[in-house]
C-alpha cells in the first residue's frame, strides 16, 4: 500500500510529460491549430478514431463492471455512453464541415489502431480494477490537457475549432476530474508491485497516444 503523500495521478503525469510534450509539438496537432493540417489526414483520423472509440466504449465497460463501488460503475458506464453518442455525434457533424460524404471514414482499421486497442481490451479484461483505470486514463487525461492547451491557441479553421472546443470544454474536464479523483483513491490502496504494473499499462497507453496522431499524420496503411 502506497504511504507517499503525492498523489497517484500527479506521479503518473510525471511519468508521461516527456510523452504529452511530444504530443503537443505532433504536426498533427499544431496543424489543427494554425489551419495547415491537410483534411484528408484529419479525415483519416477520423476514421481510425470512429474504431478505436468503439473499443474504447468497450474496455470503460469493462473496467465500470470490475470497479470497487456501484457509483464508480454507473459513472463508467455514463462515460461509455457518452463516447457512443457524443463523440461519435461529433464526427458526423465533422464530416459535412469537412465537405466530406459519410464514406470517408468506411476505411479498414490501420496497424497502430489495431496494436493500441488490442493491448487496451488485453489489459482490461486480464487485469484487475487497478490496471484496467491505469490504461484507460491516458486517452481521458491526454485528450483534456491537449483540449485545453489547444483551446488557448485557437485554430483559424472553425472545423477545427469545433474538435478543440469538445476536449477543451468544462463538461469533458469535469468528467476527468471524476476519474482523477478515483484514480488517487485506487492509488492509495497499491503495494509497490501493484502500482509498478499499472504504472506501466498507463506509460503504454500514453505512447499509443502519440503513435494514433503520428498514423493519422502519416495516413497509415497496411504495408501488405
Amino acid at each position: 500500500m502506497s504511504t507517499q503523500t503525492e498523489t497517484w495521478s500527479r506521479r503518473l503525469w510525471r511519468e508521461i510529460e516527456p510523452t504529452f510534450a511530444a504530443i503537443l509539438s505532433h504536426p498533427f496537432i499544431t496543424g489543427l491549430t494554425d489551419g495547415t493540417l491537410d483534411t484528408d489526414v484529419f479525415a483519416h483520423y477520423l476514421a481510425q478514431d470512429v474504431h478505436y472509440l468503439r473499443d474504447y466504449a468497450r474496455a470503460l465497460a469493462v473496467v465500470g463492471a470490475k470497479a470497487p463501488t456501484l457509483t464508480d460503475t454507473a459513472m463508467f458506464a455514463r462515460h461509455a455512453a457518452d463516447v457512443l453518442d457524443v463523440e461519435l455525434g461529433l464526427h458526423g457533424t465533422l464530416l459535412p464541415a469537412l465537405g466530406l460524404p459519410a464514406s470517408a471514414i468506411d476505411e479498414d482499421v490501420m496497424p497502430t489502431t489495431r496494436a493500441y486497442t488490442s493491448y487496451l481490451l488485453a489489459t482490461v479484461y486480464g487485469g484487475g480494477f487497478a490496471e484496467g483505470l491505469a490504461a484507460i486514463l491516458p486517452c481521458y487525461w491526454i485528450y483534456e490537457r491537449v483540449g485545453a492547451a489547444l483551446i488557448e491557441r485557437g485554430s483559424p479553421d472553425s472545423r477545427y475549432q469545433s474538435w478543440i472546443d469538445s476536449y477543451g470544454g468544462e463538461e469533458f474536464a469535469a468528467a476527468v476530474a471524476q476519474v482523477l479523483a478515483l484514480t488517487d483513491e485506487v492509488g492509495r490502496t497499491l503495494n509497490p508491485a501493484e502500482e509498478a504494473v499499472a504504472r506501466a499499462h498507463f506509460a503504454a497507453t500514453a505512447r499509443y497516444e502519440w503513435m494514433f496522431f503520428d498514423a493519422a499524420h502519416r495516413r497509415e496503411d497496411w504495408p501488405i
